[in-house]
């Protein structure tokens, strides 16, 4: 007689910077290893022989990347959800209670009964790009908060060292820059589109440089999905008669404050974008959802441009 095959199984992993612990359904198995290269290793083992149909961690600021890169290379199938998502889930359920357990209980019964999309080995490259732009991003924002300190300053000493750091991180954005560039035209593909986002006008080195490394289904997908990817899609609020205001949420918040700049700066130089923002605030829209109008169509023309391989033209605009 031949054993009858075992259900399948649905893993949750909740990541802290020390320890992960890995929740079973509907066997309700728990295990705990440290956040390490061992402890990932560890997880691959127990889990590649069993049936396991989706693994689910949070996205937790970086805690679970090397995590995710293991269980990919083992070619395990994993998910990354936003922590909000699965904590919005145990209310729902009526779990108040909150321990790394419990957490990974809830995000194993997300793997079991959400529909959520896999996550993919990401090349070397694009990961490489990803952390470049990342940085540069946090450099950025670091010089950003001296600036004001500076004109506040009255003390000389104070203000020189200011002025000192000011300096210093501005040479290391040229640096990071410098390597951006560098990265994108030693790849071919890297090279061409982010030729072609830069033929939008409005669009520069910078959001070029964020849309390859933040963005990559640029091109893939349809503009209702592109646009939830990066958080500008309105989202209904009705009840009964209630008609609520449509609202945007989630997504990449990086993306979206890079495409926001973008999206004024095309207000400016290009004719067609700021053509329709000019038509919206005549209608009476507010300035911001004029202006997140105006992101959602840059994206939707970017994402046409990466689709059909072409250049910006005049059509293309006339076609979104």
């Amino acid at each position: 007689m031949s054993s009858s095959p075992q259900p399948p199984l649905f893993v949750g992993i909740d990541v802290s910077k020390d320890t992960l612990d890995v929740v079973l359904r509907p066997t309700g198995e728990y295990l705990q290893v440290p956040n390490t290269p061992e402890g990932h290793a560890q997880i691959v083992a127990q889990l590649t022989p069993l049936p396991v149909a989706c693994i689910v961690l949070e996205a937790t600021g970086g805690y679970e990347r090397a995590c995710v890169a293991a269980l990919l290379e083992a070619q395990l199938p994993v998910a990354i959800i936003n922590p909000k998502r699965a904590r919005d889930l145990a209310k729902g359920l009526g779990i108040l209670a909150k321990t790394d357990k419990i957490d990974g209980g809830t995000l194993a019964l997300c793997a079991q009964y959400c529909d959520l999309p896999r996550a993919k080995k990401t090349p070397e490259i694009q990961a490489q790009l990803e952390a470049l732009v990342v940085r540069r991003r946090q450099l950025v924002t670091l010089r950003a908060m001296e600036l004001p300190r500076l004109e506040q300053t009255v003390h000389p000493q104070t203000k020189k060292d200011i002025q000192q750091t000011i300096t210093f991180l501005t040479k290391h954005i040229n640096i990071i820059e410098k390597k951006i560039t560098a990265l994108i035209d030693s790849d071919d593909h890297f090279t061409g589109l982010a030729q072609r986002l830069r033929s939008v006008p409005g669009v520069g080195a910078t959001t070029a440089a964020v849309l390859l490394a933040e963005l990559p289904e640029l091109g893939q997908l349809n503009r209702q999905e592109i646009a939830a990817l990066a958080g500008v899609a309105p989202f209904n609020r009705d009840s009964g008669k209630h008609k609520g205001k449509r609202v945007i949420s989630g997504g990449r918040a990086g993306l979206r404050h890079c495409l926001y700049m973008a999206a004024l700066s095309a207000t400016r130089s290009n004719d067609k974008i700021r053509a329709f923002y000019d038509r919206l605030l005549a209608a009476g829209k507010p300035f911001k959802v004029a202006l997140i109008a105006c992101i959602r169509k840059l994206l939707t023309i970017l994402n046409q441009l990466a689709k059909n391989r072409t250049q910006w033209n005049e059509h293309v605009a006339n076609t979104v």
